[in-house]
């Protein structure tokens, strides 16, 4: 028997931070199914904790705060979404040690975020998207970036979920299917619309592959997400339509599933929604608040 049961141990192992912090961004890669989620978040918390050289279990809610609310390597003053984004990388971390039993407290809990307006979604029209569609040209390139767009238009997936398609996630069983890791690192397939998969063989074959001979792992589109965006901004120019990142096309796809006269319901499901309610509200700042019924009205008196 010990002498003092009750005795704390001679030697105490401090908690790996470095490797906490790994586990955290390839758990907040898997879950956002984003790599530039990670990167970002990996980015900020460097430039928090290198700054203060303190371990989590340290620091303050002035320290947060100082840091969120600070100037930037830019020198400027930073935007509302700037702060925002600082502080929910940094609180981020903190959920993940709290659970991980790490620390006991979350700084973040007692600094206040900004409230920022989210900007009005715009989906693109029928117009548009044919003006878009047109301005995309007939090259290997070209090709490949109108299969993207396509499959951004018809299946309403997010940027990674199309940009990090395999070869393998193709299946055939009288219709074709795909596979893609949704919002929080679930396995989901779909039914892939036949001109997306036509798009894709062409784009395949401008670049003298055939999916038949290629490897499972092997990637449909061979550009990365900042490369694809920087293309989509150049068409966008070429058609005379104003300037969109890539979930533009995503919020286009909504629009014209409600154009032909789907149910919010309908939409819910399309976009892999949580909730009717995310749905109705994400529906509603796309759509605006346009009146339909006032000319009908406005006749009654003429």
């Amino acid at each position: 028997m010990f002498e003092n049961e009750n005795a704390l141990p001679t030697t105490y192992a401090p908690p790996d931070w470095e490797g906490a912090f790994g586990a955290f961004i390839a758990e907040k890669r898997m879950r956002s199914g984003s790599d530039g989620t990670a990167a970002k978040y990996a980015s900020i918390l460097a430039r928090f904790f290198g700054g203060l050289e303190k371990t989590p279990d340290l620091i303050t809610p002035d320290e947060v705060f100082s840091f969120a609310y600070g100037k930037g390597p830019s020198g400027r003053e930073p935007s509302a979404a700037t702060i925002n984004l600082r502080l929910a990388a940094i609180s981020s971390l903190y959920g993940f040690l709290l659970r991980m039993s790490l620390v006991a407290t979350n700084p973040c809990d007692r600094v206040q975020r900004t409230r920022q307006e989210p900007p009005p979604p715009r989906g693109l029209d029928q117009t548009e998207i044919r003006r878009l569609l047109r301005a995309i040209p007939d090259s290997a390139a070209g090709r490949r970036d109108k299969a993207i767009t396509l499959a951004f238009l018809l299946t309403g997936r997010r940027r990674s979920e199309i940009l990090n398609l395999r070869a393998g996630d193709l299946s055939r069983n009288g219709t074709i299917y795909f596979r893609y890791r949704g919002k929080g690192g679930r396995q989901k397939r779909r039914e892939l619309p036949e001109p997306c998969f036509l798009a894709i063989v062409e784009s395949l074959a401008a670049r003298g592959k055939n999916l038949r001979d290629m490897a499972a792992g092997d990637p449909l589109f061979d550009v990365s997400a900042h490369g694809f965006y920087l293309n989509l901004r150049r068409y966008l120019r070429k058609a005379k339509l104003p300037q969109a990142g890539v979930h533009v096309l995503r919020h286009s796809a909504a629009k014209l599933r409600r154009d032909v006269g789907e149910t919010v319901e309908q939409v819910s499901s399309f976009l892999d929604h949580s909730s009717l309610q995310v749905t109705s509200t994400y529906l509603k700042r796309l759509e605006g608040e346009e009146d339909t019924g006032w000319r009908r009205v406005a006749a009654l008196f003429q």
